[in-house]
């Protein structure tokens, strides 16, 4: 892949703002924070940290996919919580969904998160072929 390559795809969380779900080149897949938005509805799924946390890391799998990458060639992870007492919930669904070895990781508490969520979560991993699945 050469170049620089927005990626997009209805099968996770709009953006809402100025930026893109995911850019690709130079070999990787950035994608930018991911709440737990469900893409049907437009909503937070309900549930708190746990769930919030599955619907974001399925948010960035459909955002890989759409760059022909997966969750099992992430290589970084960043996750942001309003509450480090919501690590456990968090940690446990992340732990589900991501194959071993593990991303390397990065969990930060702050202030506070666009739409009330409880967490959000963006990676870098290896790309591949753009529209390839």
């Amino acid at each position: 892949m050469s170049g620089r390559h927005a990626i997009r795809t209805q099968n996770a969380g709009g953006a809402i703002a100025a930026y893109s779900q995911g850019m690709a080149g130079a070999g990787l897949v950035f994608t930018a924070g991911n709440l737990g938005v469900d893409p049907a509805t437009g909503e937070l799924v309900p549930g708190g940290a746990g769930p919030q946390t599955a619907r974001a890391i399925a948010n960035l799998a459909a955002i890989l996919d759409a760059a022909g990458s997966s969750l099992d060639r992430v290589l970084k992870t960043t996750v942001f919580l309003v509450d480090m007492d919501d690590f456990a919930a968090m940690n446990e669904a992340y732990a589900a969904a991501f194959p071993e070895p593990y991303p390397a990781r990065t969990t930060v508490a702050v202030r506070a998160l666009p739409r009330d969520g409880r967490v959000e979560i963006e990676c870098m991993a290896l790309g591949g072929e753009v529209g390839a699945s």
